[in-house]
């Protein structure tokens, strides 16, 4: 049982961040967020996977006033993503921001500051200090050297400071994020940090690559801070569609036992008893899987052999045959199907599975 580090709790939206409120998975945008449409779009794709907060970037004053339309059409909380400029970051909570995404250090100075403070105190939003191994202070890496595993000392030190900046100002409303490419340095970074401060922390490797290294560095890094108990939100960081982000999120607090949402698939990796196209079906299956919202164990294994014994603990599974395949329930077989019925057959089954489900919660 993963016991975790006790947070102070803020709000995002309607969504608690800390204290004891479930682990949260975030996701972020890759559309011009001034293309209101387009970035809708986006955002209901990412509700349906479970995305539970996203946030947008605002590099200008129209991104900035296309908050308010995209916030109205969305369910979850919208976060901006500032930098540099604190009109945007003023700008974006006017228009309906319900956080914001800030490095404070580097808005142009206290008076600035003080007015981007003001406006979060004024609109009740809370701020996210954001720093990363590109954006900490030169007088910083004089004194500690760049962020290594050894020696994440810079990380820290930046984020405190510039979360002294916003204490100075009165505000609380907080939450760190100290990110790093590096999956070594995260984790003895937000190590070290945890034991420093009781903010709510937000995880991530920053530019974690494609759907393999991506997915690979944040399950590694995150992973590991999870299971001790360290992290309060998160984005699994992935040079793809947003969406996968977040399937990747659920897979990884599903693993840990965190968090269930939706079906969990398990799938052999064949071998020379196969002889079916498992490949083609278990992404077919996984596809159809993802609009699921039942917390059912499916099985896809490439042959009736060990099939249904290896996999007995599925809820419903399907296993490849020559020319034919059977579905089974609970290592039983339930029917025989024809090979080329199979995949037809075993979406109907999954499809009653999932309304019987959720007819009994």
């Amino acid at each position: 049982m993963i016991k975790r580090r006790s947070t102070r709790q803020i709000m995002v939206g309607t969504v608690p961040v800390g204290g004891s409120a479930p682990i949260s998975v975030q996701s972020m945008t890759n559309t011009d967020t001034a293309d209101i449409d387009a970035t809708v779009a986006q955002i209901k794709r990412l509700e349906q996977a479970g995305c539970e907060i996203i946030r947008v970037a605002v590099p200008d004053m129209a991104a900035a006033r296309a908050i308010r339309a995209i916030r109205e059409a969305s369910t979850i909380p919208l976060i901006a993503d500032i930098h540099f400029d604190w009109r945007l970051a003023v700008a974006a909570m006017e228009h309906g921001a319900q956080a914001i995404r800030i490095n404070p250090g580097n808005l142009g100075g206290p008076e600035k500051l003080a007015r981007t403070v003001d406006a979060a105190k004024h609109h009740r939003v809370p701020i996210r200090v954001g720093v990363n191994s590109g954006s900490i202070e030169k007088d910083l890496l004089r004194q500690y050297g760049y962020p290594t595993p050894d020696r994440p000392t810079a990380l820290i030190e930046s984020a405190l400071r510039n979360v002294k900046l916003l204490e100075v100002q009165g505000f609380g409303e907080i939450k760190i994020s100290i990110k790093s490419a590096d999956v070594l340095t995260t984790i003895s970074a937000y190590r070290l940090l945890s034991e420093r401060t009781d903010y709510p922390l937000h995880l991530g490797v920053t530019e974690a690559g494609g759907l393999i290294a991506g997915t690979v560095k944040s399950s590694v890094a995150l992973g590991i801070l999870l299971s001790e108990g360290i992290g309060d939100t998160f984005r699994i960081s992935l040079t793809r569609d947003p969406v996968e982000e977040v399937q990747v999120g659920y897979a990884l607090l599903r693993s840990l036992q965190i968090r269930q949402r939706g079906p969990e698939l398990i799938s052999c990796p064949t071998c020379g008893r196969t002889r079916i196209d498992l490949f083609s079906l278990a992404e077919a299956v996984e596809r159809y899987a993802q609009t699921m919202q039942a917390p059912v164990k499916i099985a896809v294994m490439g042959c009736v052999v060990n099939g249904p014994g290896e996999a007995r603990e599925a809820d419903i599974g399907v296993a490849g045959g020559n020319g034919v395949g059977i579905i089974f329930k609970k290592g039983e077989i339930y029917k025989k199907v024809p090979e080329a019925e199979l995949l037809k057959v075993f979406l109907e089954e999954l499809q009653k599975l999932e309304q019987e489900r959720l007819a009994q919660a």
